[in-house]
């Protein structure tokens, strides 16, 4: 007799960004968020014994496409009203299928995907996006979201942190227990090139603090530097960002570049700098070490990896350290130390190959119950 084939376990994704990772020739804004989902799933399609789909926002895109392996079904744009919004993304949930919903970012969007899973008796996986999740900042700041984001934690069949210490502010904070699963890279051949610029990729999101990277680069006129600023959502004071960026000799402001090409830059970047307050962790962090590049950091320092696998140098929010521990970099027998030892963090850390392998072990378990 033979042996019947398991159903694949049905995964769905629900990142309303990402679309535009799947498909190159759409513009969109797009964040650490969007790239961790866009890996894990096009990764997780590649096995039979799974099928993926991805809820997306309304880009003008068919329906449902499938890019990649993975299904594409298109919900409400943005910028809608509550109730249509709301009843587009039940009947995109529902046309997934899935027995396992994912979900990253903490906004009603979170709320409506768990309520979804208790009615209807799926799996509900939480993936966190920054430190302010876990630390308690965002329900502080945020009471009716910040609610349903607690609800929607301990209704979760699994909550994943990016590091260890989310992990314990989330035990703390929320009374949940979060496992810990890095953000994964493709991490092809490692390809040098003259590396001539100091680097700032991010959003103008103002926990990001661009402003402190043109002081930096007015600090230092005989250095070049370069600064990739997509606009953030909802930011009124971007043009006085590029306005004030135009102004310094030194440094080159790009609004955006497409996300396949971001690599050149790495590539290039005598260090990638953070001015950012607080991140869970940063994607651009491992692109820079993907890429051997050192990592200059104000603030943000996840579980002290910097420290710990000597990847570059964090300054713990001391201007005037920020300040010298750059100069430091820019030895060259220093910063390619630490970019070597960056790559290798890459490779032992967050290697797709390895991190695909947590989640199917966390979505067998899951699909089980």
């Amino acid at each position: 007799m033979a042996v019947k084939q398991a159903e694949p376990i049905r995964v769905c994704f629900v990142i309303l960004r990402a679309y535009t990772l799947f498909n190159p020739e759409v513009k969109g804004v797009i964040g650490g968020a969007e790239v961790d989902f866009y890996y894990i799933a096009k990764e997780l399609a590649k096995d039979s014994n799974y099928r993926v789909s991805c809820i997306v926002a309304d880009y003008g895109q068919d329906p449902i496409e499938i890019r990649e392996g993975v299904t594409l079904i298109k919900t409400q744009g943005f910028n809608k009203k509550q109730i249509s919004a709301t009843f587009r993304l039940w009947k995109a949930l529902g046309t997934a299928d899935a027995q396992i919903y994912v979900r990253k970012f903490p906004s009603a969007v979170t709320t409506e995907v768990a309520l979804f899973c208790k009615r209807y008796g799926r799996r509900f996986v939480y993936r966190t996006a920054s430190a302010t999740e876990a630390d308690g900042t965002f329900i502080k700041e945020n009471f009716l979201r910040g609610k349903g984001f607690i609800w929607s934690l301990r209704h979760a069949d699994a909550v994943i942190a990016q590091n260890k210490k989310d992990a314990k502010n989330l035990a703390e904070t929320v009374g949940v227990s979060a496992q810990v699963i890095k953000n994964p890279h493709q991490l092809p051949p490692l390809v040098q090139k003259d590396r001539d610029t100091i680097l700032w990729v991010g959003r103008s999101a103002k926990v990001k603090r661009p402003y402190l990277f043109l002081e930096l680069a007015e600090q230092l006129p005989r250095q070049n530097f370069t600064m990739i600023c997509q606009k953030a959502i909802k930011d009124t004071k971007y043009d006085n960002l590029v306005a004030k960026a135009q102004q310094i000799d030194n440094l080159e402001f790009i609004t955006r570049v497409p996300f396949r090409k971001i690599r050149d830059y790495f590539q290039r970047a005598r260090m990638l700098v953070n001015t950012s307050d607080s991140e869970g962790f940063p994607n651009t962090f491992i692109q820079a070490c993907k890429w051997a590049a050192p990592i200059l950091s104000l603030n943000v320092n996840p579980d002290g990896f910097l420290d710990k696998y000597e990847c570059g140098m964090c300054a713990n929010g001391d201007w005037q350290l920020f300040v010298k521990n750059l100069k430091q970099i820019l030895d060259r027998e220093t910063a390619d130390k630490l970019g070597n030892n960056a790559r290798n963090y890459a490779e032992e850390f967050h290697d797709i190959y390895k991190i695909i392998k947590k989640y199917k072990k966390c979505f067998k378990q899951i699909a089980q119950k």
